[in-house]
C-alpha cells in the first residue's frame, strides 16, 4: 500500500476510536439557541463542516488566483 492510504486509514481509525469513546450527551450553544446532542453526532458534523468551509475557501482563493493570473496574461 501506498504511504497516503497507510496515513488515512490510520486517522479514519484514530477518529473512529475518538467517537466510540465520547458517547456522553453534551449541551452546544450557538448565540441563544441551546442543542443538547451525543458527542458521536456532533464530532463528525464539525469535521464535515471544517472539510466544506476549507473546500469552498481554497476554491474561491483559487479562483482569485487564476483570475490574477489571466489579468497578467492580457497585459
Amino acid at each position: 500500500m501506498k504511504a497516503k492510504t497507510v496515513i488515512i486509514l490510520f486517522l479514519i481509525f484514530l477518529f473512529l476510536i475518538i467517537l466510540l469513546q465520547n458517547t456522553e450527551v453534551v449541551d452546544f450553544s450557538i448565540y441563544f439557541w441551546k442543542i443538547s446532542m451525543s458527542r458521536i453526532i456532533l464530532l463528525p458534523s464539525i469535521l464535515i463542516m471544517g472539510f466544506v468551509i476549507g473546500f469552498i475557501t481554497a476554491k474561491i482563493h483559487r479562483k482569485k488566483h487564476q483570475t490574477k493570473m489571466k489579468e497578467e496574461e492580457d497585459e
